[in-house]
């Protein structure tokens, strides 16, 4: 099965070969004889009932400076000449990616677009898990600094932090003092319109912040996240290191709990974070990351994973 796939996401040049996870992707569709196409987010047209983009097929290689070609760039309809879109941009999910969702939704009933653009759209990363309460730390939403307050009175440390941050970005940890936490509430108010998400401090995560992709549902593996040195902050993005692991039986109810409706909502690739092997904190839709360093530990082919969903749910709407 050759398919004609066109990948959303950020320029090529931009981006780190080593731990690229869209990049990994292309490299795994290109080996099955995939072809590949390119663009970005902010070139997508509609008109007439058609979806379109300048987009340029492209081949890739892991050679670093020289990791892809483009070819010429074509007028290329993506409910029509595609097969298969990756929405792959980086957050932050603002209106520019909001809009995206709806247009790429337009296409989605002829052309399988990955993750599924409505669900993409409902589900962010912050707001999602709170349908999974249960597994989640002490948790509070609000603009409101007496609620923050009166929070802290209750938990001690907090940790404070945008509802649609990314990347381990703008994340603050306010000890039981309170110290600042007045300030920070006015600047995260000044910063954002939307609430904002504040959790109990867990100390565990010092020990790390594991990083769990499911793949259609399924786990496919995992990665323990440690923060760097001065930091509470585990993300790769911001200086965290990587190392091997294993799931616990609290992870694997959480993820149980989780695949069923991962996989009814076409969330293909997701990547769910988990501290102290019990507290689930986000679940990444839209573009996860972690499949290179997980394949440099265990081994596991998850881009092959992702592929073999992607295929079985294209066939799947062919019949």
């Amino acid at each position: 099965m050759s398919l004609t796939v066109a990948v959303q996401m950020d320029p090529l040049e931009q981006i780190n070969i080593a731990g690229d996870s869209t990049f990994a992707l292309m490299l795994a569709a290109q080996r099955r004889g995939h072809r590949l196409f390119h663009y970005t987010a902010d070139q997508l047209n509609w008109s007439d009932g058609r979806l379109w983009t300048a987009a340029r097929p492209v081949t890739v290689q892991r050679v670093a400076g020289g990791h892809h070609r483009f070819g010429d760039p074509v007028a290329l309809d993506l409910g029509a000449d595609a097969d298969v879109v990756l929405m792959r941009q980086d957050p932050p999910f603002d209106l520019g990616y909001i809009t995206a969702t709806h247009l790429l939704e337009r296409v989605a009933d002829r052309t399988l677009v990955v993750n599924d653009p409505a669900s993409v759209r409902n589900a962010p990363e912050k707001v999602f898990v709170l349908d999974y309460a249960r597994f989640m730390p002490p948790t509070l939403v609000t603009r409101s600094l007496d609620e923050a307050r009166a929070f802290l009175r209750q938990h001690g440390a907090i940790v404070v932090k945008p509802l649609h941050g990314n990347g381990g970005k703008a994340i603050f940890r306010v000890g039981a003092e309170g110290e600042n936490l007045s300030a920070l509430i006015e600047v995260f108010n000044q910063t954002w319109r939307e609430p904002h998400m504040v959790q109990a401090f867990l100390p565990d995560v010092a020990k790390g912040d594991k990083r769990i992709v499911l793949v259609d549902g399924e786990v496919a593996g995992a990665i323990n996240r440690l923060p760097g040195a001065g930091e509470i902050r585990s993300n790769l993005a911001v200086g965290g290191s990587a190392e091997k692991t294993e799931l616990t039986a609290r992870e694997r109810e959480i993820c149980a709990a989780l695949g069923p409706e991962l996989k009814r909502r076409g969330l293909i690739f997701v990547g769910i974070d988990v501290i102290g092997g019990e507290w689930l904190t986000e679940i990444n839709v839209t573009s996860p990351t972690g499949i290179v360093a997980i394949e440099r530990f265990d081994g596991t082919d998850v881009a092959g994973l992702i592929w073999d969903a992607i295929e079985r749910r294209h066939a799947e709407r062919g019949r």
